[in-house]
């Protein structure tokens, strides 16, 4: 037997005892150490770099995440890593990022502040009433993929008194819902994922609120959840694998009767939990609850409403109707799939303008004033993208087609682009986007693209039918919209058009904990949505791989 240390930035160090051949990183996972894995330990995102500083470990002398320097400086991939002997690593801040440091719509600034008022004004502005048997103190929260966000509301006056946000733990077991649920059925995956969520993750978090508020656990009379069908599932310990298989049936769409300590969460025993209500395999609680907040169920104007996060869900409709579908958009707007990819933390490219002639960026960075890059957040990865197809440096079909001092090829000839040399990045190594991450996320805007024109067509409709777009979603605030529009992410519309609204999960889920009949209403809007499964939609197909170009094989549709 063998002993395994991992020194964490800021805490104590993990001993962890081991056998030849364990795998560094479920070592790591069932330690409760954590260590950002979006590809779920498939060894194709590199984003589970540790430092190796005593010890020998089994691992490849470099691999395509793993240049030759970065491997004689130390580093290594846990997931790619196997057990020898005795070694100790030190985990990187950026490995732990994910838990603490991820920016997000969570009510934390005065401009979330002002769309979160706005839209519980225009929900009970159509004539539904606030008011709850409820007594004290209630909390909402959004259980994000990535992130979960949540508020807590005096129930008799609606006044936030306290709000967090938090990296879900969930994410060390993979970026998106397929990676958890493929998790959730190896043995014990289930108890393991509802203990990332709820132990790491929710009662973390319930107590931050309770500690800034001032509360006692007892005061919280009420919860209401809002969370994607795989979320929710996972939460309650449901078996997920009917989400990803035929007939594509969740266990529930409605789950009614829950308490607080039935949960295992902080409140009265007998405090009820409302999950909001699911729709079909992904399209959730976070998207009935938000689809309350976009008010299109109470207006004849045609809405396009987008939520962009991990996932990308959408729902089209009036007060006629809703159409509603996902996505597999894939993690590549949370920075995942994407080799100098990250989530929205400390040294993320959020913001890019490049000049036209010498292809030189200037930044928009996550972080302090002077803060150097380390990667490009979805944001960013919008912006750059962009940016280099308006130089010409890149092709409709993202290969770069310009000779330049930040362009180059690798030994396979795959072009990339240095977007910070070694000298100017955070890391002292250079963050580069070659044009597999391209292709990646051409993939993820296509799909965006291609489900809307799906819905519209469904419909019998087009995108000049549209009279609004509203986005949702932790990086539809630092989207550029006339940029997304230039590479055939979204619709060409007037810019007026568009609007972001915040995190409607969490408005959603706030006005569901004030008002009886503003949950009523989102369960009514679950029933009336119908739910679009692109994976058997005639056509649909068709439509992505022609949204598979820079903007899109019919370029009349972004003239």
């Amino acid at each position: 037997m063998f002993t395994i240390t991992f020194k964490v930035p800021n805490s104590g160090d993990v001993k962890v005892p081991a056998q030849v051949g364990d795998n560094i990183l479920e070592l790591a996972q069932k330690a409760g150490v954590k260590i950002d894995a979006p590809c779920s330990g498939n060894g194709v995102c590199g984003k589970c770099k540790l430092r190796l500083i005593a010890g020998a470990v089994e691992h490849p002398a470099s691999t395509r995440h793993l240049p030759q320097d970065e491997y004689e400086d130390g580093m290594r991939l846990a997931c790619q890593s196997s057990v020898m002997g005795d070694a100790t690593f030190i985990v990187p801040t950026a490995a732990g990022a994910f838990a603490s440091d991820i920016r997000t719509a969570d009510l934390s600034s005065p401009e979330e502040i002002a769309r979160y008022e706005t839209s519980l004004n225009g929900i009970f502005g159509t004539g539904i009433r606030i008011g709850t048997d409820a007594v004290g103190v209630g909390v909402a929260i959004d259980i994000g993929t990535t992130t979960v966000t949540g508020a807590m509301l005096d129930l008799a006056t609606g006044h936030i008194l306290a709000k967090a946000s938090a990296g879900n733990g969930q994410i060390r077991y993979g970026a998106d819902v397929i990676n958890r649920i493929i998790q959730s059925v190896k043995p014990g995956g289930r108890e393991k994922l509802q203990h990332a969520v709820r132990e790491e993750t929710l009662i973390p978090l319930m107590r931050s609120l309770l500690q800034s508020s001032g509360r006692a656990e007892e005061d919280i009379t009420r919860i209401v959840i809002a969370g994607n069908t795989t979320m929710e599932h996972l939460l309650v310990k449901a078996d997920a694998q009917t989400i990803r298989v035929e007939p594509y049936e969740p266990e529930f769409l409605e789950l009614h009767g829950l308490t607080a300590g039935e949960l295992g969460l902080p409140g009265k025993s007998d405090a009820p939990v409302i999950l909001a209500p699911n729709v079909g395999s992904y399209v959730g609680g976070d998207i009935t609850a938000g689809a309350l907040t976009t008010l299109l169920w109470n207006d004849e104007r045609l809405t396009l409403f987008i939520d962009l996060g991990t996932n990308g869900e959408l729902v089209l409709g009036n007060n006629e109707y809703m159409l509603c579908c996902a996505c597999s958009a894939g993690p590549a707007f949370e920075g995942g799939e994407i080799s100098c990819g990250m989530r929205a933390t400390t040294g993320a490219v959020q913001g890019v303008e490049m000049d036209a002639e010498t292809l030189e960026p200037t930044y928009d960075v996550v972080g302090e004033a002077g803060q150097k890059p380390v990667g490009l957040c979805g944001s960013g990865l919008i912006d750059i993208i962009a940016e280099l197809f308006r130089c010409g440096a890149i092709s409709p079909k993202g290969r770069f087609v310009r000779e330049n001092r930040r362009i180059g090829h690798d030994p396979y000839g795959t072009g990339y682009y240095i977007v910070a040399f070694a000298e100017e990045s955070g890391s002292g190594h250079e963050v580069t986007l070659n044009e597999v991450d391209i292709d990646n996320f051409i993939k993820a805007k296509g799909a965006i693209f291609s489900a809307t024109r799906a819905m519209l067509e469904g419909a019998g409709l087009t995108v000049y039918d549209l009279s609004r777009v509203m986005i949702a979603g932790g990086i539809g605030s630092g989207i550029d919209i006339a940029k997304a529009i230039s590479i055939g992410m979204l619709p060409k519309l007037p810019l007026e058009e568009y609007s972001y609204i915040g995190n409607s999960s969490l408005t959603g889920a706030c006005a569901m904990l004030l008002s009886d009949e503003a949950e009523e209403k989102v369960f009514e809007l679950g029933h009336n949505m119908t739910y679009l499964e692109l994976s058997t939609h005639p056509g649909y197909m068709e439509e992505f791989v022609a949204a598979c170009f820079l903007p899109h094989t019919d370029s009349s549709l972004f003239e």
